[in-house]
């Protein structure tokens, strides 16, 4: 690797860690996840998978499966962004979980470039879909 790119994967690195701690703001119990949205060095939105605001933050029902209306951490990211003054074109996502189709989605029409992921979705559809439309899609391993 060169140096620029030694620096970029040690920042990327820096960024999924804050990400991953991000997560730990979320109240779901079976999957916590974070999203930072990140353009020209400068964090410009953040996100946690939960519940919509104002409802009960409880993520699962009595069978623990995840309540429909749980919103994923790029969504929430994505979202928080647009009601700002900031533009996410251009911008990288750093997600602690690869992006499921729905967030894949939300993250082309936001004109988002490049996704970086820690961990893997149990469907890698998501990743295909960004993938087609060009979109640079990262994985780093935390653990390495």
């Amino acid at each position: 690797m060169c140096e620029k790119a030694d620096k970029q994967h040690e920042l990327d690195k820096r960024y999924l860690r804050m990400a991953a701690i991000w997560a730990e703001n979320s109240y779901c119990k079976r999957r916590q996840v974070g999203a930072l949205l990140v353009k020209d060095k400068m964090i410009i939105s953040d996100g946690f998978n939960g519940t919509p605001a104002g409802f009960e933050n409880v993520c699962e029902d009595e069978t623990n499966r995840t309540k429909p209306y749980v919103l994923h951490a790029e969504a929430n990211a994505i979202t928080k962004v647009a009601a700002s003054s900031n533009s996410s074109r251009g911008a990288t996502i750093y997600v602690t979980s690869s992006p499921c189709i729905e967030c894949a989605k939300l993250i082309i029409q936001s004109g988002i470039r490049r996704v970086v992921y820690s961990e893997d979705y149990r469907l890698a559809d998501g990743i295909e879909l960004l993938r087609r439309a060009g979109i640079i899609v990262d994985y780093i391993d935390l653990n390495d």
